[in-house]
């Protein structure tokens, strides 16, 4: 019997008073707020659930059994634990007394292969014309940061996203806790580790985005910025390294830019505002936001724009390419294009990728007339 398995036997052991929200694919998030409290998701809504842990002991128990398989510290002087389940899902915990309530642990359910773009289209949260786009994007190396805030399916875009890379590349994942899983061949995969009882062995996202950089890659893609690794992800992409998708907590594009530039300020280079400013503007290409609609839990792509470079006066520009709008007397709204053209609308056709160019051709151009 293989670790792996010895891991989910245990694991499903120690949980199987939540066994039957874990099995359930309608359920995507799973919010144990304390031992005999636990809600769940279901399409963008809060449910609350009759399922319950014993006591607190044994919802400790389970916490103790995923630390333990994943090499990670909890307790009193760790209350905090970021960690996966065997299939993939995303665990956290907080621990009293930083939990007031009690245990707090939530999950976050892996969907087995990834939400594709096809996905995406079926959810209503793109469109093909959109899709298409992106996906020529992906193949023209743009530097793409997905924003938006918790839970509005940045980890999942920038899955389904990462499907237009070209099999033929080398690709580096950086994560705080693995996630993705890439489609493509040739995938490096690195996570960070936390230090050990004795503050040995910690690997931050920022030492291996250095140590990515030697490994020859074709793309690097950072499951989320989050420090001071943003100077260098910015200088990367830069110095050569294009094609780089990442994901940041941002309710607009604007917001975005803003985040990556105050996290590259955090960097231990000092660096001038203007100057952070400056090269944010210059490395990202595109920002695709997301957003969650309250009014029946949808999650979907509000805006897709471009960044230009700053203006005179050291301010961000940018040019909307896609918004999300609701036709006169609609009550549903969708992603349509604004008529605008990126300034690169040239490069499908310079670049060969003209044949792919079918169902969002009004953002390409042969020659140099923009509208």
């Amino acid at each position: 019997m293989s670790r792996s398995s010895v891991f989910e036997a245990s694991t499903r052991y120690f949980l199987a008073p939540i066994l039957p929200l874990l099995d359930d694919p309608s359920v995507t998030e799973i919010m144990i707020n304390r031992f005999d409290r636990i809600y769940v998701e279901r399409r963008g809504r809060l449910y609350p659930t009759d399922c319950a842990f014993p006591d607190e002991d044994a919802l400790l128990s389970a916490i103790a059994n995923v630390s333990q398989w994943v090499g990670r510290e909890v307790g009193r002087e760790h209350p905090i634990l970021d960690a996966r389940l065997p299939d993939g899902s995303r665990v956290n915990v907080v621990l009293p007394p930083s939990a007031r309530g009690g245990v707090c642990m939530t999950i976050r359910k892996f969907t087995p292969g990834g939400l594709g773009m096809q996905d995406l289209i079926d959810f209503g949260s793109l469109t093909d014309e959109a899709r298409e786009f992106l996906e020529l994007c992906v193949h023209l190396h743009k530097n793409v940061v997905i924003s938006g805030g918790t839970g509005t399916g940045k980890t999942s875009l920038l899955g389904a996203l990462s499907e237009a890379i070209p099999e033929v590349e080398r690709v580096v994942v950086i994560e705080d806790t693995s996630e993705l899983k890439l489609r493509q061949p040739h995938v490096v995969y690195l996570e960070v580790q936390r230090p050990d009882e004795f503050g040995r062995g910690a690997v931050s996202i920022r030492q291996l985005f250095t140590a990515s950089l030697r490994m020859r890659p074709d793309r690097i893609i950072v499951g989320e910025v989050r420090g001071g690794e943003a100077l260098d992800m910015v200088q990367a992409m830069l110095s050569g390294h294009s094609g780089s998708l990442t994901t940041v907590h941002a309710a607009q594009p604007r917001d975005a830019m803003v985040r990556l530039e105050t996290l590259a300020l955090m960097s231990d280079v000092q660096i001038p505002i203007a100057v952070a400013r400056t090269q944010v503007a210059s490395a990202i290409d595109l920002v695709v936001q997301l957003t969650r609609f309250s009014a029946d839990g949808s999650r979907r792509i509000t805006k897709i724009t471009e960044v230009e470079p700053i203006d005179e006066s050291h301010q961000y520009r940018f040019r909307d390419l896609f918004d999300f709008r609701y036709d006169p007397g609609a009550t549903q709204g969708r992603l349509q294009a604004t008529g605008r053209r990126p300034t690169f609308a040239r490069e499908a056709f310079e670049h060969g990728l003209g044949e792919r160019v079918r169902r969002s051709a009004a953002h390409w151009s042969r020659d140099l007339e923009e509208r």
